[in-house]
């Protein structure tokens, strides 16, 4: 079985591009920061060294026309999926080899609000927006009659 479950921040705000053909696709491609757990061994300096992975995600579809609405840098998101690896020849003549993570579902792992101070370290500082014009008093918009299920961002 190839799954995979993580929880990290964006290292910066999702890169999206479009397929070609007769029904365009999102694609967006994303970094996640995602610590690690217990200690970091220390090298014979004494240095910690790096207490966190860098994992490429990559959102087809819906999912990354979801990421490239509501996704910015050190947002702390929670990401499921698969591994896919692979490999290709770079202009060097050299084989790189690639690991990423195939989205099957992606959400926010903080509240709107969750303003601790702490924001990681990561540059994420919340800003407030203007709530939706047709938003009600809790800050939820009204979903008009008629909208499906499957069209909301949300399951």
């Amino acid at each position: 079985m190839n799954r995979v479950i993580l929880m990290g921040r964006l290292t910066r705000d999702p890169e999206v591009r479009y397929s070609q053909g007769e029904r365009s696709m999102a694609i967006a491609r994303y970094t996640l920061a995602v610590d690690r757990r217990g200690r970091a061994r220390g090298n014979q300096d004494g240095d910690q060294g790096q207490t966190a992975d860098f994992i490429n995600i990559v959102a087809f579809d819906r999912a990354g026309e979801f990421a490239e609405k509501y996704f910015r840098q050190g947002m702390r998101v929670l990401v499921s999926g698969r591994i896919q690896t692979g490999s290709y020849t770079n202009r060097e003549g050299q084989r790189v080899y690639t690991t990423e993570v195939i989205v099957d579902d992606q959400e926010f792992a903080d509240g709107k609000n969750s303003g601790s101070g702490d924001n990681g370290g990561y540059g994420y500082q919340p800003t407030s927006r203007p709530a939706p014009s047709n938003a009600i008093g809790d800050g939820f918009m009204n979903i008009p009659d008629g909208v499906e299920d499957e069209g909301l961002p949300f399951n």
